[in-house]
């Protein structure tokens, strides 16, 4: 696979990003980074790549054969516009089965977006175990009924169960307790710090100031700014600022909304006061970040006139 910003153009093209994953359904095969070492995944295991870095999956871990990036590109433009099905089976005429559910995730960067840098470039997270209720197993069972599946409504399941399954492919990398996660998820293993920032996502129009926080998670002001900018990287009231940005953007790209309104759900009572900050987190006025960022208008519809 190609850069992940390569790949955005063919598959997702309002997409700033494009995470990549793979769930080994059966066999077993080897991922690695375009150059870097392999690392081997088993049925059940699923392989992320959050960075958008190029990479390579192969049944033989000395494998240096690879279709070239055109010819991947065009096979990915063909899969997402439904030319080709959504199960396709290749096969070398070997002994040897691999089976493999692939899902592509898009995301926004810029502004500001506290979660990728956050995560290695290469994710395994291992088979889970078979115990009743098991999460991801269900959200890994339930994707293989669907792609096996045609039925209404299966193409948007689908993309929300992609989603579902990184959220929790995240959550066990940190529960996991590999490393010691800095940033975003260092600061959402701790306890005030990830209560500090549920809040702050959860009211990022609220009128936060240091004070405020602090008394709503129980700690001084400035052990509360000591830690959350020594876990997160960013002090509170900063880290606030640029969320609320990406809200903003996410927002200004989306639909019609005035800037006054976009500026008020997220805090600003000051259209001119939102423009300034966001000029400056973007280097756009938000006018100038709605014509890149806007989805392009779809076509209008022909008519003919009876004859």
């Amino acid at each position: 696979m190609p850069a992940g910003a390569t790949l955005a153009r063919v598959l997702l093209p309002r997409a700033q990003h494009v995470i990549s994953y793979h769930v080994v359904t059966r066999g077993a095969c080897w991922g690695r980074l375009a150059g870097g070492p392999a690392t081997r995944v088993e049925a059940g295991d699923v392989l992320v790549f959050p960075r958008g870095d190029p990479y390579v999956m192969s049944i033989d871990p000395a494998s240096g054969a690879a279709p070239g990036e055109a010819e991947v590109l065009d096979f990915m433009k063909k899969m997402s516009v439904g030319e080709l099905p959504s199960v396709v089976v290749e096969g070398g005429g070997g002994p040897t089965q691999l089976g493999l559910v692939c899902g592509f995730l898009g995301c926004d960067v810029s502004p500001f977006n506290p979660l990728l840098g956050t995560l290695p470039r290469l994710l395994r997270v291992p088979h889970p175990p078979a115990a009743a209720g098991d999460s991801l197993r269900q959200l890994i069972e339930l994707t293989l009924a669907e792609s096996r599946a045609s039925r209404p409504g299966g193409e948007c399941v689908r993309l929300r169960l992609s989603e579902l399954m990184f959220v929790e492919v995240v959550r066990r990398h940190l529960a996991s307790g590999a490393g010691e996660p800095a940033g975003w998820l260092g600061g959402l293993r701790d306890g005030i710090v990830g209560r500090a920032l549920s809040l702050l996502h959860e009211r990022p129009a609220q009128p936060w100031t240091l004070p405020a926080l602090a008394r709503e998670v129980g700690l001084s002001r400035s052990a509360l700014a000591e830690r959350f900018t020594h876990l997160v990287g960013h002090p509170p009231m900063q880290y606030l600022a640029r969320w609320r940005m990406q809200l903003a953007a996410r927002r200004l790209a989306d639909g019609e909304a005035k800037v006054a309104a976009v500026a008020l759900d997220v805090g600003y009572d000051s259209e001119a006061a939102f423009s300034r900050a966001f000029k400056k987190a973007t280097g756009l006025p938000p006018a100038g970040w709605r014509r890149r960022h806007a989805a392009p208008a779809a076509p209008a519809a022909l008519s003919r006139r009876p004859r």
